[in-house]
């Protein structure tokens, strides 16, 4: 894997302790929006991890498969991505 290890790393058990506190607040029986709300914010940092490791498999493996010639095209691509994933 070419992304950043640690910020990747970070990410996900970042997520994992929003995810156990979203199982919390389940237990407490708490308001369902703020459920809600913690689930999105769970999936929001998913996506940025998952970002950053399609964005490295883009400019690293998908690049050097390609070519030199391959990074304006990798550029719109992560462009695209970015905004898909938002």
């Amino acid at each position: 894997m070419k992304a950043n290890k640690e910020k990747v790393t970070q990410l996900l058990k970042i997520a994992r302790g929003q995810l156990d506190a979203v199982l919390n607040m389940i237990d407490e029986d708490r308001y369902c929006i703020d459920i809600s709300n913690q689930i999105l914010a769970v999936l929001s940092i998913l996506r940025n991890a998952n970002r950053e490791i399609l964005n490295a498999h883009l400019t690293g493996c998908v690049k050097d498969a390609l070519g030199e010639d391959a990074q304006e095209k990798v550029e719109e691509i992560i462009q695209i991505m970015d905004k898909l994933t938002k």
